[in-house]
């Protein structure tokens, strides 16, 4: 409770010298001009991380960035993990695919966010990826590094991210959400019991 205290007032003291930044150097502005989430509709939840784990994600998808989908999908979340994409020709659009084989380029897009943990999806009317489940991003680029996908820099980037917003905590509970799924398949019949068939697989599970 007392980090979680500690990044409330951080927050709220960030805020405070943002508007007397404002005050000072961008007086009067009309408020037309402004958007802010408490006075304006359509605002969405998402990670602060969330730009440095799109470069990891575009890193990894040479020639076909996929950063750009996972914002995309960020952005439409209800704020709730769980998307139902009806139309996918809606999401090509968004992430920036147009033309004929826009479609297709988002779907090769798709499937290389699910290969990076990024997401989970499920089939339904509209095909492949009618049923999508964001992962937390932060656990999902702690695998990419764990797995040899993340390159240093970034890396370093991304814990002092973790840190300056109050979230490093959560590694921590990825590196125990990895060591019991590690004993749940040694002990359990088959592996598929253990570890869902979208997560790490067993012989990914990073050494903790």
């Amino acid at each position: 409770m007392a980090n979680g205290r500690q990044a409330t007032t951080k927050r709220m003291k960030m805020a405070e010298r943002a508007e007397q930044a404002m005050n000072v150097h961008f007086p009067n502005m009309p408020s037309w001009w402004l958007w802010h989430r408490k006075t304006n509709d359509g605002f969405a939840t998402i990670p602060r991380t969330l730009p440095i784990v799109m470069q990891a994600a575009d890193a990894q998808s040479k020639g076909q960035p996929a950063g750009h989908v996972l914002f995309s999908l960020w952005i439409r979340a209800p704020d709730h993990p769980v998307l139902t994409i009806e139309h996918p020709a809606t999401f090509a659009a968004e992430a920036g695919f147009v033309g004929e084989r826009a479609i297709d380029t988002w779907r090769k897009r798709m499937k290389r966010l699910r290969e990076l943990n990024l997401i989970m999806t499920k089939p339904g009317a509209s095909g492949e990826f009618h049923y999508v489940l964001l992962l937390n991003p932060n656990a999902s680029l702690e695998w990419m590094r764990s797995a040899g996908l993340v390159q240093d820099g970034l890396y370093g980037r991304f814990v002092d991210r973790l840190i300056e917003v109050g979230a490093y905590g959560e590694l921590e509970a990825v590196h125990e959400g990895w060591a019991a799924a590690a004993k749940a398949a040694a002990q359990a019949p088959s592996i598929e019991q253990a570890i869902p068939a979208q997560t790490i697989p067993a012989a990914e599970v990073p050494p903790v």
